[in-house]
């Protein structure tokens, strides 16, 4: 145990007398140095999904006799990514502390999900052979209104986690456009058309890159982001999400 956490742990009891904290979602306190904003019992409550998935981009095939495979819509057109993986379907607590980080800025709770995504997919190579993580980008404009980008918060720890260097700078978003949420399905692709661009060119170029959001939809932002990387000489891309909605 390090000197920091012997201290937080010390401390504790006189900073739950004085601050006492409780679980924003189940009410319960949360006595643990660790736990922040969610209580323990509650994170491990989160739908892992553990079944089948489509190779390349992720889909969640219930229906299979527990073997990966490649879903039809992958056989009809590959998509730019080289892989997609989320962590579990937008449901549930995994939905409920989604919606606490993005919309209601408890920051700390990228912490706990990114250690969430790094344990289930760090073992399995998905993070292997990577050179850079680089998350989606929030147009200049909606991060100055929400304060934070969920993304950037998750690529760090991340990377943290799997020693590897993390990158804000390398993507940005050039459009402020309307939310992916507020479209239908056949519109998404063409309201992200040329949204994003590479502003360091170097830092991508030949680099195998890790692209981190939070929620994984259509797939409309992961591809335009796959592009404009590729374009810009990515040698390959893949992609992390919290969840698949």
């Amino acid at each position: 145990m390090t000197i920091l956490k012997l201290v937080n742990r010390l401390t504790q009891p006189v900073k739950l007398a004085v601050f006492p904290s409780f679980c924003q979602l189940c009410g319960q306190l949360l006595l643990e140095p660790e736990e922040k904003v969610v209580c323990r019992q509650c994170l491990q409550k989160i739908d892992i999904h553990r079944g089948p998935v489509c190779l390349v981009c992720g889909q969640f095939l219930y229906h299979q006799n527990k073997i990966d495979s490649i879903c039809l819509e992958c056989q009809n057109s590959l998509p730019p990514y080289g892989l997609h993986r989320s962590l579990g379907p937008y449901s549930g607590r995994l939905k409920e502390i989604i919606i606490l980080l993005k919309y209601k800025g408890n920051e700390p709770l990228a912490s706990s999900l990114a250690e969430h995504l790094y344990q289930h997919f760090g073992p399995q190579g998905v993070l292997a052979g990577i050179d850079l993580i680089v998350p989606v980008p929030l147009h200049r404009q909606k991060k100055r209104q929400r304060g934070f980008n969920q993304a950037e918060l998750l690529a760090r720890w991340i990377a943290r986690l799997a020693c590897c260097s993390s990158s804000r700078g390398v993507l940005i978003k050039t459009r402020n456009t309307p939310t992916q949420v507020s479209l239908e399905a056949g519109k998404r692709e063409l309201n992200l058309k040329g949204a994003f661009a590479v502003r360091k060119r170097e830092l991508v170029m030949q680099r195998v890159i890790m692209l981190v959001d939070d929620v994984y939809t259509t797939g409309s932002t992961i591809k335009e982001c796959t592009l404009a990387l590729k374009k810009a000489g990515a040698r390959e891309v893949r992609a992390l999400t919290l969840a698949r909605a």
